[in-house]
């Protein structure tokens, strides 16, 4: 069962908006398979399987199924795509990964 809203999650018995969301993208997989559909072209499973180092079917079946009951993303004929929300969402991590870039940069230093 994918994790709403309003409900018990790791770190959160409130279950904050925030501490849902970083449940979520706390799971193993779940930011790479948002990360490949950022792009905005849609994704067969066996393109996102291959695109995710070959995560197991079983795995990825579940964070997708997780990804569309939060409508993060969505499956049309084309394949899988992120939702609004989900094309929403990768503009918000944006600044963060040109962060993580910078600081990975200081440590080097």
């Amino acid at each position: 069962m994918a994790k709403i809203p309003g409900k018990p999650v790791r770190g959160s018995s409130s279950g904050r908006p925030i501490m849902v969301l970083f449940d979520v993208l706390g799971k193993r997989w779940t930011l790479r398979i948002l990360w490949e559909l950022h792009k905005g072209k849609a994704a067969s499973f066996r393109d996102l399987q291959s695109k995710c180092d070959d995560v197991s079917p079983t795995l990825l079946n579940s964070r997708l199924k997780d990804l569309r009951a939060l409508n993060l993303v969505v499956l049309d004929d084309e394949g899988y795509t992120l939702t609004r929300e989900g094309v929403s969402l990768s503009r918000k991590l944006a600044p963060l990964d040109a962060w993580a870039n910078e600081w990975a940069k200081s440590l080097d230093a």
